[in-house]
């Protein structure tokens, strides 16, 4: 199976399975996903929307994936979103789809942390030293992060930016014209002056003779 052919069977069966998929721009190798955090866990009852790039070579490279609202997680940087996990990062296999990273490898993440390989080093030390700290962390996050969230704004923003940009280029545009119109009023302006100065220098001339 092509790459492209595996890309659009991978991305369908994650379409019609329960999760909430957005292609961005109806690209079907760009699209969020929303993601519940595992229940069992102190990621419970939270919600995120998490940004999925395929790479053309897909799926014999693996997919980039990153948290797009902030999460208190060993492996998960809190800025970025970024995923350190093994899976993804050196294991990766064709065998593996979409379908197992979001009901399989993720919520594992969340489940069992490897605070060994730290993207947030705050939380993994949290986690090795006080297992109680940490888990009432992830709650205060999940409260102040994790609620519901829309997968369309940030396609909605990016629309706007490129109506402001249109209008911009269309503005610009217009003072062009405007410009061109007035050089060309000017140039004519100027020959019928040159012709007014013609027709005096040919009447003076009448004159003399």
């Amino acid at each position: 199976m092509s790459s492209k052919s595996r890309i659009q069977s991978d991305v369908m069966k994650l379409l019609m399975s329960d999760y909430t998929v957005h292609l961005v721009r109806d690209n079907l190798q760009e699209f969020n996903v929303i993601f519940q955090g595992p229940q069992g866990t102190s990621y419970e009852g939270g919600t995120w929307k998490i940004h999925v790039e395929l790479p053309n070579e897909y799926p014999y490279k693996s997919p980039s994936i990153g948290f797009l609202n902030r999460i208190f997680h060993p492996n998960i940087d809190e800025t970025s979103g970024s995923v350190c996990l093994d899976v993804i990062n050196q294991t990766w296999s064709p065998m593996f789809d979409m379908f197992n990273i979001f009901d399989v490898f993720l919520p594992q993440l969340l489940s069992y942390p490897n605070a060994a390989d730290p993207l947030n080093s705050d939380a993994s030390q949290l986690y090795m030293n006080d297992i109680d700290s940490y888990h009432a962390r992830v709650k205060e996050y999940v409260e102040k992060y994790a609620g519901e969230v829309d997968l369309k704004i940030d396609d909605e923003v990016s629309e706007e930016e490129d109506g402001q940009l249109s209008s911009g280029e269309e503005s610009i545009e217009e003072d062009e014209e405007e410009e061109s119109d007035y050089e060309e009023d000017e140039e004519e302006e100027e020959e019928e002056e040159e012709e007014e100065e013609d027709d005096d220098d040919d009447d003076d001339n009448d004159d003399n003779y």
